[in-house]
C-alpha cells in the first residue's frame, strides 16, 4: 500500500482531543542541530533557560558556571534523602560531609563530567507557584554540541528525579514532537476515556537490564514494507525510543537487509534511485510534493499490533527533486540494534503510563499533526 509523504487531512484531529493535564511544557525544533529544545524557569528570581528535551535522560542538568547567583539554590549533602533518592553514593573526598555528586551525560555527544547534585526552584510558563526540584549542576563544557542557546538537559527518562516522576501521583506522560514549534510535552495527562484514547495503539515498555534502565524499549519483532515481511535476522535487545538521534538508526545487518527490501518495494513502484545525499543512503527522484512511498509497519507483541511508519516519517526531502529514506546504518556493534529516531516520532501522539509500563502511540495523529493539537482545557501549575 502506498503512501503519502505528506499527511492527508481527511478531518481535524482537534476535534477528537479531549486531554486533561496539570502541565503543558511546549517543544520546539532547532532546525540547525535537530535538536528538541523546551523552556523552564529556573532560580530566584526566575530565569527562563532553554533546555534539549531528552526523552531517556536520567536527570536535570544545567550548566552553573554562568556566575548567575540564585537565593533558593541549595547543594545537597551526601548520605541525605535527596542524594539517596537520586540513587548516587558518591561523596569524593569529603564523606558524607560533602556535596553529593552526580555526574550528568551530554547524551548528544556521549560526553559526561562530574556533576553536583543540587535542588532550586522550578516552574513553566504561565506557573502561579513554583516548587524545588532536584538536578545535576554541570561543568560548561558540556554544552558543546547542545542547539545553541540551551544550558542543559531536561530528562524524562524513568529515574526517580526525572520530570515525570518529580511532577505528580500518575506518573504518566505525552509527548508529542513537531517538524516546527508546535511540539509538546504533557505531564500528568489523562487521555484514558477520551475519543483520542480509542485510537492509541498500546504495547508494553521493556526494561533493558543489560543496557539502560532509565530509557524506553519497546519490543519489535518484526518489520513489514508494502505488507511484505522481512527477516532482519537476530535483534538484541529492546527497540529504543530517542529524541537525541535524529533519524532511526539500525545495526549495520539490520540495516542493509531493511534497506534491501525497501527498494525492491519501491522498485515495483517505479521509483527512480538517485545517488546518496549525506547522511542518507538511500534517496529516490521525486517531484510530487506528495510522493507514494511504500508503507512500513513495525510488527509489536502480536501481528495485529503495528507501529506504522507513514511516508511523512520514513521520507526526508532534500531537494526539490530528490527525497531519502530517512533511516540510518548505525554500524556493526551498536548498543542497540534499532533505535527510533525523532524524525520517526514527529506528528505522533507517544503516551508514557510508567506505573503500568505501557506505551500508547496514535502513528501520526491520524493524518493531522501535533502543531495543530489544541487542548480544550489548560491549567498549568508548578512542578
Amino acid at each position: 500500500m502506498a503512501l503519502p509523504l505528506k499527511p492527508l487531512f481527511f478531518f481535524s484531529f482537534i476535534s477528537l482531543v479531549s486531554i486533561s493535564y496539570s502541565l503543558l511544557l511546549p517543544v520546539t525544533k532547532d532546525s540547525a542541530t535537530l535538536q528538541y529544545v523546551t523552556q523552564i524557569y529556573h532560580g530566584t528570581p526566575l530565569v527562563p533557560v532553554k533546555l534539549v528535551l531528552d526523552l531517556g535522560g536520567p536527570f536535570l542538568w544545567l550548566d552553573c558556571s554562568s556566575g548567575r547567583v540564585s537565593s533558593s539554590n541549595t547543594p545537597i549533602q551526601c548520605g541525605s534523602i535527596q542524594c539517596l533518592t537520586a540513587k548516587t553514593s558518591d561523596c569524593g573526598h569529603g564523606g558524607e560531609a560533602s556535596t553529593c555528586r552526580l555526574s550528568p551525560e551530554n547524551t548528544i555527544t556521549g560526553v559526561a563530567a562530574p556533576g553536583e547534585l543540587a535542588e532550586d526552584m522550578v516552574a513553566v510558563e504561565g506557573s502561579e507557584m513554583v516548587s524545588p526540584f532536584l538536578f545535576s549542576c554541570a561543568p560548561k563544557p558540556l554544552l558543546k554540541g547542545l542547539a545553541r542557546g540551551t544550558v542543559g538537559m531536561l530528562g524524562l527518562g524513568r529515574t526517580r528525579i526525572s520530570l515525570p516522576a518529580s511532577v505528580g501521583l500518575h506518573r504518566k506522560f505525552a509527548v508529542c514532537l513537531s517538524p516546527s514549534d508546535g511540539g509538546a510535552v504533557l505531564l500528568e495527562n489523562e487521555i484514558a476515556g477520551t475519543d483520542i484514547s480509542k485510537s492509541l495503539v498500546y504495547t508494553p515498555l521493556l526494561t533493558d537490564q543489560i543496557l539502560n534502565s532509565e530509557q524506553y524499549f519497546i519490543n519489535v519483532k518484526s518489520i513489514r514494507i508494502n505488507g511484505r515481511g522481512v527477516s532482519l535476522g537476530t535483534i538484541t535487545g529492546g527497540t529504543g525510543i530517542s529524541t537525541v538521534v535524529p533519524y532511526t538508526t539500525m545495526k549495520r545487518s539490520v540495516y542493509e537487509i531493511f534497506t534491501k527490501a525497501y527498494i525492491e518495494a519501491a522498485a515495483s513502484m517505479d521509483m527512480s534511485m538517485v545517488e546518496s545525499v549525506a547522511p542518507f543512503e538511500v534517496c529516490f527522484r521525486s517531484e510530487s510534493p506528495e510522493p507514494a512511498v511504500p508503507a512500513i509497519d513495525l510488527v509489536l507483541q502480536s501481528e495485529m499490533v503495528k507501529w506504522r511508519i507513514l511516508g511523512r516519517n520514513s521520507m526526508v526531502r532534500v531537494s526539490d527533486k530528490v527525497i531519502c529514506l530517512g533511516f540510518l546504518d548505525g554500524g556493526d556493534n551498536p548498543e542497540t540494534s534499532i533505535v527510533l529516531g525523532g524524525y520517526q516520532l514527529e506528528d505522533n501522539l507517544l503516551e508514557f503510563d510508567l506505573s503500568t509500563s505501557m506505551l500508547g502511540f496514535s502513528s501520526s495523529l491520524l493524518g493531522s499533526s501535533c502543531s495543530e493539537l489544541k487542548l480544550n482545557s489548560m491549567s498549568r501549575g508548578s512542578l
